[in-house]
């Protein structure tokens, strides 16, 4: 772990290099003091140097405007270094995370995987800053200090520094427990991010159901997980601060009687200890420094670990020699598939499907029987393994294709649309960003979306707001289909996207899917079976299974499953009518 926290200081070790230095020179500057008040009270004053006196007065003010100005650089350009580091970490934890699996995010709370990029990440920059800054100058200065003061009485400077490995061992001991605690607490933590982060994206869920109530409950559960992981961190952070004062208290104690009875057996004299109890804190400070590094150490380190467990996820990757999918024809076959996302239950079983270029297939059948789950597995979304069948495009496995390959040659459409924050402009462009605006009016029109796009008062460039909440049901999904139209894929799928539309929108839009259907091989899942009366073919998946295939003639004349799903929905439509 260390080796890898110490790569990311490497494009910065030239500034690095200086911030060590600094620290240094800070740290040398603030043995000045104690040299010039032994000498001070043991020469100048007693051999009243008036005019060495002011001098040694002046050069010290000297040193201390140096030092503020080398503490002026370790803070920022110190700083500085922590944040750029931050900054890399966070753009490499992203860009990681766009290349993790499906199956990642279906397992990682959106709030958890943002605490990671944050408020974890700004403790790791903290730590990278202020770590071997703190280690430095409190090194030099115990070293320094020590040197110094064994300079003036030997003795009694090994009797305080006796106290150091009482101090080591009640560090060690309470370091454990702190670890632990404080790494309970950052998970506290993502815990309230993510309460947060459902919260605020379903708040028109919780108004609607008038159960703000219960999302305040929900999110107190957590902020009381959070108080409670909070209070045993501080707890063992208590004990580690209060034992290790009360250690370095003890030296103060040792300096007030070993000094008194060295000066009173005249082992020393008066200036000499008056020096001694000035030097000491030269002392004292850096090991207190050092103590309350460790609570900034533990949070430093405890966010590190939480950024490497995303880094370690194993990202997604093609296959050894895999080939780009070019010049597509859009033939796609389903092999013998069996999958499923919980090896103690299949999703699906033995599906064997095959769709010729331009043709369409509709998947029917009842919630949770597998129709989305083949639309995932064309994309590569989840991975197949070899002993599970296999998925063919254009004759190819998919498993022996660059997954950019595939994807870039499908286009999907889904019942929940999602829209980024930014404008109309932006969102169609996500098709594909090098198209110039006519291709993307174009795009548009054929999505019919262009009219109302025009009648805005910024028209491509309004702003949609978050996930697209100023726009209606309708002219989102016209906006994402308007997006496939500009990607031009060989290969689309309709994931129920015409399902929670009212009739005169799924009209437009319907017209708008069978524009885009023209010329492209397209896997149909829908619930309105009137939507896919005109595919070419209808497979009705039940349970993992193909129980039925054929036209929509075929499948009313054998009077089987679809024929009672069709029965029962035009009977449902004629109730509601």
């Amino acid at each position: 772990m260390l080796k890898r926290f110490i790569h990311y200081y490497k494009p910065h070790k030239k500034m690095l290099a200086l911030d060590m230095l600094a620290s240094l020179l800070i740290s040398v500057i603030g043995m000045v003091y104690p040299i010039v008040t032994n000498r001070m009270l043991n020469d100048y004053i007693p051999n009243k140097m008036y005019g060495t006196i002011v001098f040694a007065g002046v050069a010290v003010l000297a040193l201390y405007a140096m030092r503020m100005l080398l503490r002026y650089f370790v803070q920022y350009y110190g700083h500085i270094i922590g944040v750029k580091m931050q900054s890399q970490m966070r753009q490499d934890l992203f860009a990681h995370l766009q290349r993790l699996p499906f199956g990642f995010f279906d397992n990682h709370e959106t709030g958890r995987i943002m605490t990671r990029l944050t408020s974890d990440l700004f403790e790791v920059s903290e730590l990278a800053h202020h770590g071997p800054e703190n280690l430095l100058i409190s090194s030099v200065m115990i070293v320094l200090s020590f040197v110094y003061l064994c300079g003036i009485d030997p003795i009694l400077t090994l009797i305080i520094f006796a106290c150091v490995p009482i101090l080591v061992v009640v560090t060690l001991h309470f370091r454990k427990a702190m670890s632990a605690a404080f790494s309970d607490r950052r998970k506290s933590n993502a815990t309230i991010n993510a309460a947060v982060e459902s919260s605020v994206t379903g708040i028109r869920v919780t108004k609607a159901y008038t159960n703000s109530a219960r999302e305040i409950e929900k999110f107190r559960a957590g902020d009381d997980q959070f108080v409670d992981a909070s209070r045993r961190a501080y707890h063992a952070m208590a004990q580690f601060h209060s034992s290790t004062a009360f250690v370095t208290d003890v030296f103060n104690v040792f300096i007030l009687i070993a000094g008194g009875l060295f000066l009173y057996a005249d082992r020393i004299s008066f200036g000499d200890y008056s020096t001694f109890i000035v030097s000491v804190n030269l002392f004292i400070n850096p090991v207190n420094t050092l103590i309350g590094f460790m609570e900034q150490f533990q949070n430093g380190v405890s966010g590190f670990k939480r950024f490497l467990e995303i880094m370690d996820e194993a990202p997604e990757q093609d296959a050894p020699g895999a080939k780009t999918l070019d010049n597509v024809q859009g033939v796609i076959e389903f092999k013998n598939v069996t999958y499923a996302y919980d090896p103690t239950k299949e999703v699906l079983h033995d599906v064997s499907l095959r769709l010729e270029k331009g043709r369409k297939l509709a998947l029917v059948g009842p919630s949770g029987g597998g129709k989305t789950t083949l639309c995932h597995l064309l994309p590569n979304f989840y991975k197949l393994e070899r002993e599970d069948g296999s998925i063919l495009i254009d004759g190819m496995d998919i498993r022996d294709l660059t997954l950019d390959s595939i994807r870039r040659n499908i286009g999907i459409v889904q019942q929940d649309v999602f829209l980024f924050v930014g404008t109309i402009r932006e969102n169609i462009l996500y098709g594909r960003p090098d198209a110039t605006d006519e291709e993307i009016y174009e795009a548009a029109r054929r999505a019919n979306i262009h009219d109302y796009v025009m009648s805005l008062e910024k028209g491509y460039d309004t702003e949609i707001g978050e996930r697209g909440v100023k726009l209606s049901g309708g002219q989102t999904q016209r906006l994402s289909i308007a997006r496939v139209f500009l990607k031009d894929p060989a290969i689309l799928i309709l994931d129920e996207a015409t399902s929670a539309l009212d009739n005169t929108t799924e009209v437009l839009i319907q017209q708008a899917l069978d524009e885009l259907c023209k010329g492209r091989t397209t896997l149909v899942v829908a619930h309105r079976l009137s939507t896919i009366r005109n595919a070419d073919e209808i497979a009705v998946v039940m349970n993992g299974r193909i129980t039925e295939r054929g036209t929509h003639e075929e499948l009313m004349a054998a009077d089987g499953t679809y024929k009672s799903l069709y029965a029962l929905q035009f009977r449902d439509n004629d109730v509601i009518a």
